[in-house]
């Protein structure tokens, strides 16, 4: 017979518990400046002692405070006491906040903003899945924001070139690749080739129907006769065509509605300063983008004096609590968001200033350690936020690549690498064509130690040829 007995033992142990305040404080830190704007218009409806700043930018700094907040969102919303609020200052620590009910699932940010992907994202997943070379993402990410409202690639690209200084012939080979993203016909430069996208995949694009799509400004001015002549075929055959034309999408974008708005706008903008002035770069975010809050304290004061029963007054202050905390919450975000960008400017300056050969290897734990933040705060930072700077517009998170350790201990970006590696080979005699090997021992006088067929793997990756390949393809055009 077994003794079963009950015994109640105490134990002690340290969790790290996740207050609904440092929950949503985290969910802050990783919208964009549109999206906050559309959760605080939200909490401009709900919280009576909330009003829009209507001050200017300027008028704000004159009126900021030097202190400086904490750096750790963590130790950022840390309950004070509340004789020690001060709705202005910087946010090193929140308001009490205990009745803000953050973790209602009905309230919760998921549930407030649309489940619908933007024809950006919907881009953007595809030419993260076709393309692993940062600096292809980067380009392909400039030419989804050239797109107009159709889906088409109206501008020259030549633009991304002068910003770059990336060759032509890379720019063709990413837009013949994203030509076969969805929607088919995206990407395209005119209707013509809209059509004819969708066409060849769908096998239809035969001869007399590439004649049509050259001339099918003739079908706008209703000359059928002088077409079927064009194209070779009888009136039958072309009403045919015409029929086949109009079951095509013309506007690629179309079907994602209002959504498809292609032009990032940046939380963050880089300018450069005057020589006068020390040159060098200034960062700042973007105040026409960010929503700007304020605790209305004469209205609390009057709302208060005017409260009689025991939950009117409840009410109000968890109202001000919760206005209070909103406030200190965004202020701790700029400052977060401020910080992590101005570091990446400093790691990235060759780059802006030279072009993308000059990109620096770089990840989310040198900025950690640069600026004292946690990873995870860098990477919510950097993801979904976007920079303007004079090469573009660019998602934070594009500044980060890998990297290979010279032997002085200096570090040169993969992306770098094979800029210089097509250089060398874009440049080699005709008669002199260069070997991996050769090609190695060239790095190795510039510094950079790399293996032979670590050269050899970043050819393939830009689609050129071996030395053996590359003569015979120079000697059969010098003939």
């Amino acid at each position: 017979m077994s003794n079963i007995s009950q015994k109640l033992n105490i134990t002690q142990s340290q969790n790290l518990v996740m207050t609904p305040q440092l929950q949503q404080a985290i969910k802050l830190l990783q919208l964009n400046n549109i999206e906050l704007g559309e959760f605080i218009e939200e909490e401009l409806e709900k919280n009576p002692l909330l009003e829009k700043d209507e001050s200017t930018q300027e008028e704000k700094q004159e009126a900021a405070t030097n202190e400086e907040g904490k750096d750790e969102i963590e130790t950022a919303f840390e309950t004070p006491d509340s004789s020690d609020f001060d709705a202005g200052s910087s946010m090193s620590s929140a308001g009490s906040g205990g009745d803000l009910k953050f973790e209602n699932s009905e309230d919760s940010f998921e549930n407030r903003m649309s489940a619908e992907k933007s024809l950006r994202e919907h881009l953007t997943t595809q030419l993260n899945m076709a393309f692993s070379d940062d600096r292809d993402l980067i380009i392909g990410a400039l030419l989804i924001d050239l797109l107009d409202e159709s889906g088409y690639l109206r501008e020259d690209p030549q633009i991304l070139i002068d910003r770059l200084g990336c060759s032509s012939e890379r720019i063709e080979k990413l837009l013949s690749r994203m030509k076969q993203f969805s929607p088919t016909g995206i990407f395209a430069r005119n209707l013509s080739e809209c059509l004819a996208l969708q066409l060849e995949e769908q096998g239809n694009l035969d001869a007399p129907m590439k004649i049509f799509l050259e001339n099918i400004s003739m079908l706008g001015d209703y000359d059928f006769k002088g077409l079927a002549e064009k194209c070779g075929v009888n009136d039958t055959y072309l009403m045919d065509m015409v029929e086949e034309i109009k079951r095509l999408n013309p506007k690629p974008a179309a079907e994602f509605d209002h959504l498809v708005v292609q032009t990032a706008i940046p939380d963050v903008l880089m300018k450069r300063m005057p020589k006068n002035l020390g040159g060098g770069w200034r960062v700042e975010i973007n105040s026409e983008t960010l929503p700007k809050v304020l605790v209305n304290q004469e209205y609390y004061t009057q709302i208060s004096h005017g409260s009689s029963s025991k939950e009117d007054r409840k009410y109000i202050t968890t109202q001000l609590s919760s206005a209070n905390w909103l406030v200190r919450a965004m202020d701790q975000r700029a400052q977060t968001i401020l910080k992590v960008a101005s570091e990446l400017v400093e790691q990235q300056e060759a780059f802006f200033d030279y072009g993308i050969e000059f990109l620096t290897p770089l990840t989310l734990n040198d900025i950690a350690q640069k600026i004292e933040m946690h990873e995870s705060t860098v990477s919510r930072v950097t993801t979904n936020k976007y920079i303007g700077t004079p090469r573009g517009i660019f998602e934070l998170k594009f500044f980060f690549s890998s990297g290979l350790t010279a032997e002085d201990g200096s570090t040169h970006s993969s992306e770098a690498i094979r800029a210089r590696i097509k250089s060398l080979i874009d440049g080699e005699d005709p008669k002199k064509i260069l070997s991996d090997d050769k090609i190695v021992s060239i790095l190795k006088g510039e510094n950079i130690d790399i293996a032979r067929r670590t050269i050899a793997k970043y050819r393939e990756t830009m689609h050129i040829g071996s030395s053996v390949q590359r003569r015979k393809q120079k000697k059969s055009c010098i003939k």
